[in-house]
C-alpha cells in the first residue's frame, strides 16, 4: 500500500475523510490516554487483574492505531479486519478473565492472606 491520504483511498468518500479521520485520531488519544491511567493504576495495584485490564486497554490501544493506519493506507482492509476482530476477541477474553478472577470469594481470600 502506498496511499498516504485518505482523500486518496477508493474505499472512503472524500466528503466523509475529515470526519473519520478526526474521530480515529481522537480514539486514538483517549485510548492512549487510558492506557496510561491503566498503566498508572497497575504500577499502583500491582496485581493480576490490573494488569489484565492494562492489557485490554493496550490492545485498545492498538486497534485505533490500526484504524489509523487503515484511514492512511499502511494497513489494507482485509488485514485491518482480521486484526481489528482479532484484538475485540482478545479484549473480550481479557476482561472477562479479570472478571472472573475477582468472583466471589476471591477478596475475602485476598483479605485473609494480606492481613488488612
Amino acid at each position: 500500500m502506498h496511499h498516504t491520504s485518505p482523500f486518496e483511498l477508493g474505499w472512503l468518500d472524500p466528503q466523509v475523510a475529515p470526519v473519520l479521520l478526526a474521530v480515529i485520531v481522537l480514539a486514538v488519544l483517549c485510548t492512549a490516554v487510558l492506557f496510561c491511567c491503566g498503566v498508572v493504576a497497575y504500577l499502583r495495584r500491582r496485581s493480576t487483574r490490573y494488569l489484565l485490564v492494562t492489557v485490554a486497554l493496550g490492545l485498545l490501544l492498538i486497534r485505533s492505531l490500526v484504524g489509523l493506519g487503515t484511514v492512511f493506507g499502511v494497513v489494507s482492509m482485509s488485514l485491518h479486519h482480521l486484526l481489528e476482530h482479532g484484538i475485540d476477541v482478545s479484549i473480550a477474553v481479557l476482561i472477562l478473565y479479570a472478571v472472573y478472577r475477582s468472583g466471589p470469594g476471591t477478596e475475602q481470600a485476598q483479605f485473609e492472606t494480606d492481613g488488612d
